[in-house]
C-alpha cells in the first residue's frame, strides 16, 4: 500500500462517514428537527444534527478504516514500526470506534436531557453533584467515557517497548490506566474547547494530522487520519453556523484523536499529552479558554479563520 493511500484511505473513510451520515439526518431527523436546534454563543439557531453527524463519522469511519486495512492485509511498510503497526490497524481502528461510540452516546444523553438551569458545570460541579448523592448526566460521561476508554486503552497500549522488548506486567498495567487517562481526557478536552463555531474541529485536526503523518501505515497514523478526516467533513458546516457539535460530536471525535495518542509507541509523547490534557483540563476550571485566546493574537487570528464575521 503506497504512502499516501496509507493516510489518505482513512482519512476519506472518516470524511465519507460524515458526509453520509449528515445528509441522513439532516434528511429525517430523529425525534424531529426541532429537538436538535440551539441558540449559540451568538444568538442564532444552530442544528446538534452535526454532532451527531460527526459522532456517526467518527465510528463508521473507524470502522471502514479497519475493514478497508483488513482488506489490505495490514499493508506492507518499508520497515515495521514500533508499537502498532499495519497488522494492529484493524484491532486498534475497531476499538477506537468502540470507545467513540460510547463517548457520542453519553454525550448525546447529556445534550439532549441537559439541565436548562446549569446546575452543576465542569469536573468540580459534576464531583460535587455526585458527592451529594445527585448523579448527573454529566457524572455518567465521566464513568461511562472513563470506562470505555480504560477498555480502549488496553486494546490499543503497546506491548513491547520501541527495542522489541516486551513491557512487565505492573509497567503495562500502568501504561494502560495512563492510556486510559489520556483518551478520557482528551475526548473531555475537546469538548471544554467546543465553545466557538469551528473551535473543536481546528483543535482535533492540528492533533491529528501529525500524527496522521508522521508513521503513515501504523494504527495510530490510520486513527488519526479517520480524525482528521471527520473533522475536515463537519468543520464548514460548524463554521458558518449551521451546526453545532455539542458533547455528542466533541467527545467522539477527542475519544478518536485518543486513542491515536494513546496507542503512539512513543511513550515520552504520551507521557507530554496526558500532563497537556490534565494541565489545560484544570487550567479550564479557573480560567476561560475563550479570554486567553482572545487575548494573543496568533490563536485569535486561527480561532476566527474562516467564522461568520
Amino acid at each position: 500500500m503506497s504512502r499516501p493511500r496509507d493516510v489518505l484511505a482513512p482519512a476519506l473513510a472518516g470524511a465519507g462517514a460524515t458526509a453520509l451520515a449528515g445528509a441522513a439526518l439532516a434528511a429525517r431527523p430523529p425525534l424531529g428537527r426541532a429537538r436538535w436546534e440551539r441558540t449559540n454563543y451568538a444568538g442564532r439557531q444552530v442544528s446538534l444534527l452535526g454532532g451527531a453527524a460527526a459522532a456517526a463519522g467518527t465510528v463508521l469511519g473507524a470502522l471502514a478504516t479497519a475493514a478497508l486495512s483488513a482488506g489490505q492485509g495490514g499493508g506492507r511498510p518499508d520497515r515495521p514500526p514500533a508499537g502498532p503497526g499495519p497488522a494492529d490497524v484493524p484491532r486498534v481502528a475497531t476499538a477506537a470506534a468502540l470507545a467513540a461510540a460510547a463517548s457520542g452516546a453519553l454525550g448525546l444523553l447529556d445534550d439532549l436531557t441537559e439541565d436548562p438551569a446549569g446546575a452543576a458545570k465542569g469536573l468540580r460541579g459534576h464531583l460535587g453533584a455526585l458527592a451529594r448523592g445527585q448523579v448527573t448526566t454529566g457524572a455518567l460521561k465521566l464513568v461511562g467515557i472513563g470506562a470505555a476508554s480504560l477498555a480502549a486503552a488496553a486494546v490499543v497500549t503497546p506491548a513491547t517497548t520501541p527495542g522489541r522488548a516486551a513491557v512487565t506486567t505492573p509497567a503495562r498495567a500502568g501504561a494502560v490506566l495512563a492510556g486510559g487517562a489520556l483518551v478520557a481526557g482528551t475526548a473531555n478536552l475537546h469538548n471544554l474547547f467546543d465553545l466557538r463555531p469551528g473551535r473543536t474541529l481546528k483543535v482535533a485536526t492540528a492533533l491529528s494530522v501529525p500524527l496522521a503523518l508522521a508513521r503513515p501505515g501504523s494504527a495510530p497514523s490510520a486513527v488519526a487520519a479517520t480524525a482528521a478526516g471527520v473533522a475536515a467533513a463537519a468543520l464548514p458546516a460548524d463554521l458558518a453556523e449551521r451546526t453545532m457539535l455539542g458533547d455528542t460530536g466533541a467527545n467522539a471525535v477527542g475519544t478518536l484523536v485518543g486513542v491515536a495518542l494513546a496507542a503512539h509507541p512513543s511513550a515520552a509523547l504520551r507521557g507530554a499529552a496526558l500532563t497537556g490534557v490534565v494541565a489545560l483540563t484544570l487550567l479550564s476550571e479557573r480560567v476561560s479558554f475563550s479570554r486567553v485566546i482572545d487575548a494573543v493574537p496568533a490563536l485569535r487570528a486561527a480561532d476566527r479563520l474562516g467564522r461568520r464575521r
